[in-house]
């Protein structure tokens, strides 16, 4: 009957117009929301080719170098983004998305060059090792080896920036090294997954989303834990932290139908009531992982300047709110 939502779609069939709706049609003929059922080889396979579809060319005077960077024990591959003719005013340690057993240096590659081209700061994405062959808290390892890496081989100050797993990964990074001389002089979150409470507020409201529910949440967390895994180990679940105090100035950026949304809005009250900087900011009408609709989708576009602003006003040693 004229009127009613398209089958599925619920509460969301008004929520997301057409040209987000067309993007999350896209996306699940990618990678079906079933294939979180599959063997982890194949979800990556399929995360991978669809990585690679909508994969977008580099901006103009991008350019991108990959080394093996050494650090205690540790090698971790990192991907190097310049943008040539521009001296960079600082340096963003980037953390990819992927639940923490998906993606690389490749899967959010042409975000990682937009970052670059948009604030004129070098990139440094990490590949950071992945679950379920190397549980916590090997991510959380080779993210900070990155980091005391980047701080201790440039004068350039550092953002931290990380999207869904790598959001986690970057507020884990701060908070491990608040208190270092080479401390982030800011950090971006993007649509993080910070452990949060997952019996209230977006965990419920928006259990069933689109492209991310408080299932394959679930699905996540534990795949990536290991045996006897403490809930309350702030490196594997940064809200669980007793001491917010000592952050970098932090701006979270979170999307509307996104079961992790409260998780950005906790982080910001946690760390004003400890006496630091924190803007939340939720993006109306989007779902998690709306970076890779901003060519189609112009309120993801949007979205996405508002968080090249932040960060390249993070990096000025601005403060943006």
């Amino acid at each position: 009957m004229a009127g009613e939502p398209p089958a599925g779609r619920g509460k969301y069939a008004a929520m997301l117009d057409q040209k987000f709706w067309d993007y999350i049609d896209r996306v699940n003929a990618w990678y079906p929301p079933e294939t979180v059922g599959l063997p982890i080889d194949k979800q990556r396979d399929i995360y991978d080719r669809m990585c690679r579809a909508f994969h977008q060319a580099y901006p103009p005077k991008v350019t991108a170098g990959d080394r093996l960077i050494s650090h205690g024990d540790l090698a971790v591959p990192v991907r190097r983004y310049q943008l040539s003719g521009k001296a960079p005013r600082a340096a963003i340690v980037y953390y990819h998305g992927g639940g923490f057993i998906l993606g690389g240096l490749d899967s959010h590659d042409d975000i990682c060059a937009e970052l670059c081209a948009g604030t004129g700061f070098e990139v440094l994405s990490v590949d950071y090792r992945l679950a379920p062959e190397h549980p916590h808290p090997a991510a959380f390892d080779d993210a900070l080896a990155a980091f005391t890496w980047a701080a201790g081989t440039s004068s350039l100050p550092i953002v931290l920036c990380g999207e869904s797993a790598g959001g986690n990964l970057a507020a884990a990074v701060a908070q491990a090294t608040r208190h270092h001389a080479q401390a982030a002089i800011g950090q971006v979150l993007i649509y993080p997954g910070l452990g949060g409470d997952e019996s209230r507020g977006s965990y419920v409201e928006h259990a069933a989303a689109p492209l991310l529910s408080s299932r394959d949440i679930a699905f996540y967390r534990d795949i990536r834990s290991s045996p006897g895994q403490s809930a309350d180990d702030p490196t594997f679940s940064p809200l669980r932290d007793t001491d917010f105090s000592g952050l970098p100035p932090t701006v979270v950026f979170t999307a509307q139908c996104d079961p992790l949304s409260s998780d950005g809005e906790s982080y910001r009250d946690h760390i004003l009531a400890a006496g630091g900087k924190a803007w939340w900011h939720e993006e109306p009408r989007l779902v998690h992982s709306f970076l890779r609709a901003r060519p189609t989708v112009p309120a993801a576009a949007q979205a996405f300047a508002r968080i090249i602003a932040a960060v390249a006003a993070l990096g000025r040693h601005e403060w943006p709110y």
